[in-house]
């Protein structure tokens, strides 16, 4: 059998023969009486595994059903028919199959559009360069309802995570909107994934490795499940055992500076199956590209320093996005780059 060696993981970073499922992951039901009793569990999640998942949410069944169902059919297409809409340097959204993490390629195909249409970004990684780019999804004719569908549920999940960045806020000691300034022109973007059946689910991964680079991620998954998150206490990789109609919630790196390392942005991946094709749909919440991230003065004291420089995110997003299709002369940057 011919496979693509780009597809293979190093050693170290291969699938387990076991899975450890684990009960830990906590479930919050976010349609609880107390809030202050929401606030300390949603705390206590983002500070022990930096997951949690959520059920009565408030985000109507019959929106997730009608994605899932354009996303399925826009997957099942002909490759030629997806290509239509793929994604280039030009313009980060739209359809794409060859995407890396960590220089090992993805057993997975994506579609990504954007929730701001358009969304402003800086136009280069450049840091003196200070022109601005308008990045516009690209929609497919087939299937017919795919944009409304998406876009419909984007909008719910969008609440959703204002939702939950307020309960992290709460949770920080701070006022409920102190961070919802920042995703004013947000350059949030929603992803369809889709992971086809794989015949080396031994050798190969649907992601590699990662953490997410923006504040939060909503995770929609099927049941056929494949997350695995790093346990904090002891390095360990756990499945996210699927729980009908609820979410996934991971904090990311910049939720991380903000709260000056007292939340931690986890390292996660994503299992292939040689049985069933996977779907799975990830929302990431992103401020505004002139947002500079730092951590909140707030949390900083005499005897709590700011650990972080601040960064500019409109320009680490880009040089992200952009060593995606390119190998910049930088190093694939991350936050531990601002780490003073």
């Amino acid at each position: 059998m011919d496979i693509d060696e780009s597809f293979i993981q190093s050693i170290e970073h291969r699938p387990k023969s076991t899975t450890v499922e684990v009960e830990g992951i906590p479930v919050i039901d976010l349609s609880a009486l107390n809030s202050q009793d929401l606030v300390v569990q949603v705390g206590d999640a983002c500070k022990n595994w930096g997951f949690f998942q959520v059920i009565n949410h408030w985000v109507p069944s019959n929106c997730r059903e009608k994605v899932e169902l354009a996303s399925r059919a826009f997957f099942q297409q002909p490759s030629s028919e997806k290509r239509k809409v793929r994604r280039d340097e030009a313009n980060p959204m739209g359809f794409y199959d060859t995407e890396h993490t960590k220089n090992v390629r993805d057993w997975k195909q994506v579609f990504d559009f954007t929730v701001e249409n358009p969304t402003v970004v800086p136009a280069s990684h450049e840091p003196d360069d200070v022109e601005l780019q308008e990045i516009v999804s690209q929609w497919p004719e087939y299937p017919p309802n795919f944009r409304e569908a998406c876009e419909e549920y984007a909008r719910e999940i969008e609440k959703l995570a204002y939702k939950l960045l307020e309960l992290i806020s709460l949770s920080l000691g701070l006022p409920a909107e102190k961070f919802n300034g920042f995703f004013k022109n947000q350059t949030s973007f929603m992803r369809l994934n889709y992971y086809p059946i794989c015949p080396i689910p031994h050798l190969a991964l649907g992601v590699g490795r990662h953490k997410d680079s923006g504040a939060l991620t909503v995770l929609a998954q099927d049941d056929v499940g494949g997350l695995e998150v790093k346990r904090k206490s002891d390095g360990e990789w756990v499945q996210v055992r699927p729980t009908p109609n609820a979410y996934i919630i991971n904090v990311g790196d910049v939720i991380q500076v903000w709260s000056n390392d007292k939340y931690e942005s986890v390292e996660h991946r994503v299992m292939v199956n040689s049985e069933r094709e996977r779907f799975s749909i990830p929302f990431f919440f992103n401020p505004s590209h002139k947002v500079m991230v730092e951590p909140l003065k707030e949390l900083t004291s005499k005897q709590n320093p700011a650990r972080y420089k601040p960064y500019n995110w409109g320009k680490f997003h880009t040089t992200r996005n952009i060593s995606n299709f390119k190998k910049l002369n930088v190093e694939n940057i991350q936050i531990y780059h601002f780490r003073i």
